[in-house]
């Protein structure tokens, strides 16, 4: 099993996500004026701020995981009855979107199903 980025390339899209929602909340430009008089309003810049940026470190840190892609015969065991008897159901990964506190976060997944009891699930648990 790998990961599907590398360590600078989610740091490089985190990065570009934090300078993006920074720019909604505090503009570089002194030109461009700040939105929100009031405390209320502030908060509600600073939860877009969180959602934008911690969902994509939450998806750049699922694809930095060992198991987010697996490979025939390095399969592991069932999560559910335990058996080595794994095949990849679906190897392609397939976008997945899980519901957090701070939003919507999108994960590839692939599918893995045993032959001893027939279920499937996720090799990299998301």
């Amino acid at each position: 099993m790998a990961a599907r980025t590398t360590r600078q390339a989610a740091r490089a899209r985190i990065r570009a996500a934090m300078e993006k929602a920074l720019d909604r909340v505090i503009p570089a430009d002194p030109a461009i004026p700040l939105r929100g008089r009031t405390f209320a309003e502030w908060e509600d810049q600073a939860d877009a701020f969180d959602r934008a940026v911690t969902t994509t470190l939450m998806e750049e840190r699922a694809a930095l995981e060992e198991t987010a892609a697996a490979e025939a015969g390095q399969l592991g065991c069932c999560a559910h009855c335990g058996s080595p008897r794994l095949y990849l159901q679906q190897s392609a990964l397939r976008n997945t979107s899980l519901s957090t506190p701070h939003g919507e976060v999108v994960v590839g997944q692939q599918s893995v199903r045993c032959r001893s009891c027939g279920r499937s699930f996720s090799p990299s648990g998301a």
